[in-house]
């Protein structure tokens, strides 16, 4: 028996969002905004947070500074009841903040990555790690830390766990083709519908699940509110999005591989997996913060009857 239900290996900061910020306030001047507010905020410990929140035993592993929002995020993590016994402590950096401007319109960011510029996947724990029946892995680097990601997935297939992976954007503009090679040890491979189309160099999102399934045999990529599609055994599923009003669409895309993800861990076809992740991302922008929105399982299930009755 495993310890976890699922291990989150990736990023981790405070989210400043601050809301009604229409100009960057010149030198000497001063700008007042309709509000701000903090929240835990970081790819993988949203998607954390929101697996958690659906009822899954969930454990996180990360860099955190020894400073108070350091220890704010352990207990925002605690309240869900997300073990942090793998979360290692910086001796050097402070825990990393992203300030989000404006985020209801055309979202800025500024970014100090602080403590995660610490987390290395040679160093992991991978026994600790392999306490988890399913581990989710982010941070891919590409060409950077390529070698280092495929040794890693190799080791926990062997431990027995089931891995998927978020690959993120590609900030040096190659889109190695490596990825390709790790999609080959991964259960689950995400992405979005821009990172999907530069990967493999095709327009549309048809031809890009058909070649990447020839590589995995499970692919997702999300559409935005268009919804998300998948290719699992070389069977191709698309599921329409949920119309809903933005508030802010921070943390969306991980609140779908949340969905997604819990779907795939109670055993649910491809069908539901999207179903529930589109429910999970259509409801997570509907409240400031990346994790706010996001619903728990009651909430899940709701959303899904009021749609189903109208």
């Amino acid at each position: 028996m495993k310890k976890f239900d699922a291990v989150v290996i990736g990023d981790v900061n405070i989210d400043l969002v601050v809301v009604g910020c229409n100009q960057i306030p010149q030198p000497g001047q001063e700008i007042f905004v309709d509000n701000m507010m903090m929240h835990v905020g970081g790819g993988a410990a949203l998607f954390t947070i929101a697996l958690a929140k659906l009822g899954l035993h969930v454990a996180f592993d990360g860099v955190l500074g020894n400073d108070g929002y350091g220890h704010y995020i352990r207990e925002r993590f605690a309240g869900y009841g997300i073990d942090t016994s793998m979360v290692r402590t910086s001796g050097t950096s402070r825990t990393g903040i992203t300030i989000a401007i404006n985020p209801e319109l055309d979202r800025s960011f500024i970014t100090y990555v602080g403590s995660n510029a610490e987390l290395d996947v040679e160093e992991l724990d991978l026994g600790q790690i392999a306490l988890g029946r399913h581990v989710h892995v982010t941070g891919y680097r590409g060409r950077r830390n390529h070698t280092e990601f495929v040794a890693m997935a190799k080791r926990l297939k062997e431990a027995g766990a089931t891995i998927s992976c978020d690959v993120g954007w590609d900030d040096t503009g190659e889109w190695y083709s490596g990825v390709f090679e790790l999609m080959q040890h991964v259960d689950v491979f995400l992405m979005n519908e821009t990172e999907a189309l530069h990967y493999t160099g095709f327009e549309r999102i048809e031809d890009s699940l058909s070649y990447m399934s020839g590589f995995s045999p499970h692919v997702v990529i999300k559409l935005g509110p268009q919804g998300a599609a998948a290719m699992k055994d070389g069977l191709q599923t698309m599921s329409p999005g949920f119309p809903v009003e933005a508030v802010d669409t921070t943390g969306a895309g991980d609140s779908f591989n949340a969905g997604y993800i819990y779907g795939f861990l109670t055993g649910l076809d491809v069908e539901t997996c999207l179903l529930y992740g589109n429910v999970c991302g259509a409801l997570s922008v509907g409240a400031y913060g990346g994790s706010t929105g996001t619903p728990d399982r009651e909430g899940l299930e709701a959303f899904i009857r009021l749609r189903q009755n109208r």
